[in-house]
């Protein structure tokens, strides 16, 4: 089985009709109808359903899409990678990000491994869904969120719980004090905006939710400086994790949340039984020692 076949195979389960795949792909529809039968023959198993007004997939089918997807990005991956090789003699590795977690031991893990000059680092602002997915098509090397999935393909790693701090006016009177949740859902809230899956907002105001809070959003912002400099104007408090303390700004005051479970996961992702290269055993060496200083309270 060569790639264009997957390609073929691809456009055909996306289209669900071969006339249009067909027109799609520039072809004849004879050949490609020939194509796909040879693609099941060869794998042995049905991929369609064939009915009157079109194509259906079946479940062996919706898998071999997934996985020939998978497989043909990871493909255009490495060719721009080997390209990029080429053009600057560089290794290039790859790492996903949320917003929230690029304040402490990423930066510090990057600047790390930008030591090595025959290393380019590529970053990539991602939901932590979306790193699982660009760990599978070879997009990134290895990822960094907030949340657990459960995924054969990938592994992750909980690097510790960072505690959840009040970013607050300093001159509020809360700012004097490690106020409960309760206290904070009587002030003003800013907000960051909610995703398509579960984020720092989502999770930040789960907290409030879970022990029955209602808050007052008053202004939702797409990142940490607007909102701290929101809270600077005195517009009201947002939640943020432990490492954003280390962007110190005039009039917003850091404190910690009294109760319990006030904190949010720290996880690196990687794909499950692949064999580290040198790369990736060098940024795990950097990852483990820099966890170690932050949990033994060496530096943040």
């Amino acid at each position: 089985m060569e790639l264009r076949h997957l390609r073929y195979f691809c456009v055909v389960a996306e289209e669900l009709n071969l006339t249009r795949a067909a027109e799609k792909l520039f072809i004849a529809q004879p050949p490609l109808t020939r194509q796909i039968k040879q693609i099941e023959e060869e794998i042995g198993a049905a991929l369609f359903i064939r009915k009157p007004r079109g194509l259906e997939l079946t479940q062996a089918g919706l898998y071999f899409k997934d996985q020939a997807r998978q497989i043909l990005n990871k493909v255009d991956t490495t060719i721009v990678d080997t390209r990029r090789i080429a053009e600057h003699g560089k290794t290039v590795f790859s790492i996903g990000f949320v917003p929230s977690i690029f304040y402490g031991q990423l930066p510090l893990m990057v600047r790390r491994l930008r030591k090595n000059k025959n290393l380019e680092i590529m970053l990539y602002e991602l939901k932590t869904r979306e790193q699982i997915d660009a760990l599978k098509t070879g997009k990134i090397d290895i990822g960094f969120g907030r949340l657990s999935i459960d995924d054969p393909d990938i592994e992750q790693e909980l690097l510790f719980n960072e505690p959840v701090l009040a970013a607050v006016p300093t001159s509020h009177v809360i700012s004097k004090s490690n106020p409960t949740m309760a206290a904070l859902s009587e002030v003003p809230m800013i907000t960051f905006p909610a995703g398509n899956g579960p984020n720092f907002s989502d999770i930040s105001q789960s907290l409030f939710h879970s022990r029955g809070l209602s808050i007052n959003v008053v202004q939702q912002v797409n990142d940490v400086q607007t909102a701290l400099s929101l809270v600077a104007s005195e517009m009201g408090f947002t939640l943020v994790p432990d490492q954003v303390k280390r962007l110190t700004r005039e009039n917003v005051s850091f404190v910690e949340i009294t109760g319990d479970s006030i904190s949010v996961p720290a996880i690196a992702s990687r794909r499950r039984g692949e064999a580290p290269n040198s790369v990736m055993r060098l940024a795990n060496t950097i990852l483990a020692e820099l966890v170690e200083n932050r949990l033994t309270g060496r530096y943040p």
